[in-house]
Parts: structure tokens; C-alpha cells; sequence
């Protein structure tokens, strides 16, 4: 027998019961997605990339957002990879009855799913991680840079809110390639685009770990990509 997909089978890998930076000025309750097909080596939730059995229950989490209607004011979807998993749109619609607003971070993996997600979506933050035609080097899986390229077009042409974030690393970005990057996105219509320091914290990368340096990125790049974009900004404690 058939069964029908509900938002239960939704696969949660975690919570986070109260951000005030996952979702810009919203108090918000995150859930983590369980899920990834990408490797990239600075991921800091490596945890989530496997598409194990849900370890809270979405029953639970409905009961949690219940007693929250008043004291917070949006959901994230988070991950892993939110729109990996089927169930997202119906986990999404459930909530939004609720009113609460919807936002969802991505890494812009799977235009199709995205694109049926979006107009559900209050707001978005989405990641690009290297100029498009070197994705496979950060996220370990061939031609990973058409489907990034798809979705933040995607995105631009929506009209819902977002931020644009990209995390770097010196030994995984060059100075000339986050210029690239930068000047293509900006050319694409991005408005608002944040550059994100390498984290440490859950990352497994040991190398990563020890090969960060205090002048990276240069302050000469950082007063170039200025310009190029209405609200821009460094991220070090991301």
C-alpha cells in the first residue's frame, strides 16, 4: 500500500528553540532539516548531511510552536538542505497556519523543489559558495554550479526578501576569486550580500581549522566589494 506524504514525515535532525539571528529582525524558532548531498569541508553541521530518521518527533514541534504563538514571530527552515525533503511544503503550510512568518536558509541545490517552496517563503538566506564555475571544488559533486546559478536566479526574480551570503576561506577562495564571485553576483541583480568567515565550531576540517589568517580577507577587497552592492557586510562571527 501507498501512503500519503504529511508534514510528520518531515525528517528534523534538531532545533533551535529561540535565534534572534537566523531570520534579520524576527525572533525565530529554527528547525534543522535532516539531510545534504554536498560535502563542502567548512560545513559546521556535518551532523545533518545524512538523511537519518527524525529525532523529534513533528508532533512535538507543533506542540513547542503552539506555546510560542505571541513570543516569537517566524519559523526557519533550516539544514543540511531544507528542500531535499518532500514533506518541507506541507511542514511549511502547517506552520504558516499558525502566524508565524517563513524563512528558509539554502544552499541552492534543487531548483525544481525551490521553486515550489518559494512562494511560501517570507524570506530567504541563500549561500553561494565560489564563482559557479569552481562549485565542484568546494561542494565535492559535479556541476553543482548550474543548479546554485538556477536558484539564486530564482530567487532574484521572486521578490522575496533575502540575504546573500558566501563563506570564505583562504585556502579554499582567493582574493581574486571572491572579487569574481562578487562582481557576478552583483551583475545578476544581488543587492544584499554578506561575506561569512570560516567557522570553526563543528567543523571536522582540522586543516581548516589551523590555516586561517588575520588579513584575510584584505581591506582593500572588502572597500572594492562595497561599493558593488546596496548593503554589504563581513561577517566574523557567523
Amino acid at each position: 500500500m501507498s501512503s500519503t506524504l504529511s508534514a510528520g514525515d518531515l525528517k528534523v535532525g534538531g532545533i533551535t528553540a529561540f535565534s534572534t539571528s537566523d531570520y534579520p529582525g524576527k525572533f525565530a524558532l529554527v528547525i534543522f532539516v535532516q539531510g545534504c548531498p554536498w560535502r563542502c569541508r567548512y560545513c559546521h553541521n556535518p551532523h545533518l548531511q545524512a538523511r537519518s530518521a527524525s529525532k523529534i518527533s513533528w508532533s512535538e514541534i507543533l506542540l513547542l510552536l503552539k506555546h510560542r504563538v505571541g513570543l516569537i514571530d517566524a519559523v526557519v527552515f533550516s539544514g543540511g538542505e531544507a528542500s531535499i525533503d518532500a514533506a518541507l511544503g506541507l511542514a511549511i503550510a502547517e506552520v504558516r497556519q499558525l502566524g508565524f512568518a517563513i524563512g528558509l536558509h539554502s544552499a541552492c541545490i534543487y531548483p525544481r523543489q525551490l521553486q515550489a517552496i518559494l512562494p511560501s517563503v517570507d524570506w530567504i538566506g541563500f549561500d553561494i559558495k565560489a564563482p559557479f564555475e569552481r562549485y565542484a571544488a568546494i561542494t565535492g559533486v559535479a556541476d553543482s554550479g548550474r543548479h546554485a546559478r538556477a536558484c539564486s536566479e530564482m530567487i532574484l526574480a521572486s521578490g522575496v526578501d533575502y540575504e546573500c551570503r558566501s563563506t570564505i576561506h583562504p585556502s579554499l577562495l582567493s582574493e581574486h576569486e571572491i572579487m569574481d564571485m562578487a562582481q557576478n553576483l552583483s551583475q545578476m541583480g544581488v543587492q544584499n550580500y554578506v561575506l561569512q568567515l570560516f567557522r570553526a565550531q563543528g567543523c571536522s576540517d582540522a586543516e581548516l581549522k589551523a590555516n586561517m589568517r588575520a588579513d584575510y580577507p584584505s581591506r582593500s577587497l572588502l572597500q572594492s566589494m562595497q561599493s558593488m552592492f546596496a548593503r554589504f557586510s563581513l561577517r566574523q562571527n557567523n
